[in-house]
């Protein structure tokens, strides 16, 4: 008997909305900010000066700036202006000045090292900062004077740096687009002229990406999507323009860390390099998957050149995981880090680019501005570097544990109707005790004891529980 596939679409809120008010219990989150927090947000929002000449800042107002930012958004972190030039282009990239309305040892400076990030739950998030500040006095929002480190750009033909430079100023966004809107925008050949050049810029830096050896797993993300008193499980790839603009934020990233690497001062984010034995390991599977990884290949070139919608590559990329493992920080001064390489960025690479919404990034803005200065790293910043890698540590932890315990609450209420119904799905490959299998309607990833079928295998599922306190759901093979 064919497998049954029901159409799975969404739930109502209300049906998780007492399970992510435990989940956050039981995580500790936040709740508010304490009131001297507040207040001294309140003081900075209404006294830190944003005229260029009061504040000694360039003013930067005249360029015309857009942000590209997911629908809602609020906590604006960057907005960019990039423009073609005879021989290759300018892109400016001002980054939200959070710093300047932080004073350090403080007690907004205190609460936003005791958070680490910015959290995001399905029902709301937790924010690193108040939000007179977040949300409105350091924010990029559109039609408003804001204060912003400045990057400046001189690119070549290949979207290539050959001048950079950082200061603080005062900008001013012209428009709030978001990414469905400015990709339909570039697609029907009229962006903003602010964007007009991405698409040259995000296919070059590719290219560079490519020289490099970087590599991207590429993979569709399972999202959860609010809507009209609904929750929507959506496995969305990322638009060209999502990776046009990472490409700016990886550029940015890249050259902070050459900045601090030449300083002798900074923090960097760090991943190793993949062990040869999982390197021959991966190579295996994919021969045995049918897509083998030709011997004189890069890995991201590989990565990149794997078919969408094939099972055989989704297993593939499962599998290639296990590469991006190991991310962390490290902070300097004097010597570098022993090993100063993202490897899969395959060059040095600091957070720099959302300090609205990650500690760490704050730090690399004010040590990387004094540089390119040529003044003396604020005290505040060098002392308090070695406690980064620690803080960020502990908030990333916890972010991965909201966001999948989230995922795993949404996607049992989404199933729970249907317990007894057979799924298909896509086995992408062992783990533990287990096999991992990626059902096809709706976007979920399951583990299933007891499956035995190979990697890119289409295997047959029931559903025999859903439990939507606990996010647990249990399926079992189907002959």
């Amino acid at each position: 008997m064919p497998a049954r596939r029901p159409r799975i679409t969404s739930v109502a809120t209300d049906v998780l909305t007492a399970t992510f008010a435990e989940l956050a219990r039981e995580l500790d989150l936040p709740t508010g900010f304490p009131t001297q927090v507040r207040a001294e947000a309140e003081a900075a929002a209404r006294s830190v000066p944003v005229d260029p000449d009061a504040a000694d800042l360039h003013d930067l107002r005249g360029i015309p700036f857009v942000t590209i930012d997911p629908p809602g958004s609020t906590d604006l972190d960057q907005a960019l202006h990039i423009e073609r030039t005879s021989d290759g282009a300018v892109l400016h990239y001002a980054i939200a000045d959070i710093a300047a309305f932080v004073t350090p040892g403080g007690a907004v400076d205190a609460e936003a090292r005791r958070r680490g990030q910015t959290l995001y739950a399905p029902d709301r998030r937790f924010p690193l900062h108040p939000e007179v500040l977040s949300e409105q006095a350091a924010s990029l929002l559109p039609d408003e004077d804001r204060r912003a480190f400045v990057w400046r750009f001189e690119l070549d033909d290949g979207a290539r740096p050959v001048r950079t430079t950082l200061t603080r100023a005062v900008v001013r966004s012209r428009a709030q687009w978001s990414y469905a809107d400015a990709q339909r925008a570039i697609d029907s050949g009229h962006p903003p002229a602010a964007l007009a050049a991405l698409p040259w810029f995000g296919a070059e830096r590719a290219a560079r990406e490519s020289e490099r050896g970087g590599a991207s797993l590429n993979v569709p993300e399972v999202e959860i999507e609010a809507d009209d008193g609904r929750y929507r499980l959506q496995l969305r790839a990322a638009r060209p323009v999502e990776e046009w603009n990472a490409q700016v934020s990886l550029l940015t990233g890249m050259a902070a860390a050459d900045l601090m690497l030449a300083g002798g001062v900074g923090i960097l984010r760090t991943m190793p390099a993949a062990e040869a034995a999982d390197v021959a390991d991966f190579r295996t599977q994919t021969v045995a998957l049918g897509l083998p990884w030709p011997e004189g290949q890069t890995y991201g070139d590989y990565l990149r050149g794997l078919p969408d919608g094939d099972p055989a590559a989704l297993a593939v990329r499962h599998a290639a995981a296990s590469f991006f493992r190991g991310a962390g920080y490290a902070a300097f001064d004097g010597d570098p880090p022993a090993d100063p390489l993202q490897s899969a960025v395959a060059a040095p690479y600091a957070h720099t680019t959302a300090p609205i919404r990650r500690l760490v990034d704050r730090w690399s803005l004010v040590i990387c501005e004094a540089l390119a200065a040529g003044r003396e790293v604020p005290g505040w910043a060098r002392e308090s570097l070695p406690e980064l890698p620690g803080l960020m540590g502990r908030s990333e932890q916890l972010a991965n544990r909201l966001e999948n315990a989230s995922v795993d609450r949404v996607e049992a209420a989404v199933l729970r109707p249907y317990e007894g119904e057979v799924f298909r799905g896509v086995l992408l490959g062992r783990r533990g005790d287990g096999a991992r299998v990626q059902l096809n309607n709706p976007p979920v990833s399951v583990n299933v004891p007891d499956l035995q079928a190979a990697a890119g295998s289409v295997v047959r599922l029931r559903l025999m529980r859903a439990d939507v306190a606990t996010g647990e759901v249990a399926f079992e093979p189907v002959a």
